[in-house]
């Protein structure tokens, strides 16, 4: 069971940091809403990202690593696993935070497209700080990824 809870949280987290990854260069690569048609697809990609790869990572990475933490008592009193979850916590909580308005910049631009909206609106949706978020998230998973493989010596 121990081997199959760590399988599920490290290819969670994999998944979680190249969704993230992948986030980053299509925000960097996307046109101005202006160029509408190129503007929806790419908005739309990354809303189908965060649905298909960083909340199912959020999650596989998050609960194998709680249930591995309650079900092995070595874990209950070292400091690097208390550390880990604090940190893991803050990641699925910035990832639901980010991923809501990915969704609906996504769902809006498919509008826009539509004639429904008016694109001066998708402007008005981009999150000012969408790529900070990003990068803080993926920072914060790094840390944790340190943390898992020098836990003995960073933390005692």
């Amino acid at each position: 069971m121990q081997r199959l809870l760590k399988f599920g949280h490290s290819m969670g987290a994999i998944a979680l940091m190249g969704a993230l990854a992948c986030l980053l260069v299509l925000d960097h690569l996307a046109p101005p809403p202006s160029d509408l048609k190129s503007f929806a697809l790419m908005r739309g990609a990354m809303a189908e990202i965060t649905n298909w790869i960083l909340l199912p990572s959020l999650i596989l990475t998050l609960i194998p690593g709680l249930i591995a933490i309650a079900a092995t008592p070595a874990f209950h009193n070292a400091g690097w696993v208390w550390a880990k979850a604090a940190s893991g916590i803050l990641v699925f909580a910035g990832g639901l935070h980010a991923i809501g308005p990915l969704q609906d910049l996504g769902r809006q631009s498919t509008e826009a497209l539509a004639g429904r909206i008016d694109v001066a609106t998708l402007a008005a949706g981009i999150a000012p700080n969408e790529a900070m978020t990003l990068w803080i998230l993926l920072a914060v998973s790094t840390a944790n990824v340190v943390l898992a493989i020098w836990r003995g010596r960073i933390l005692r």
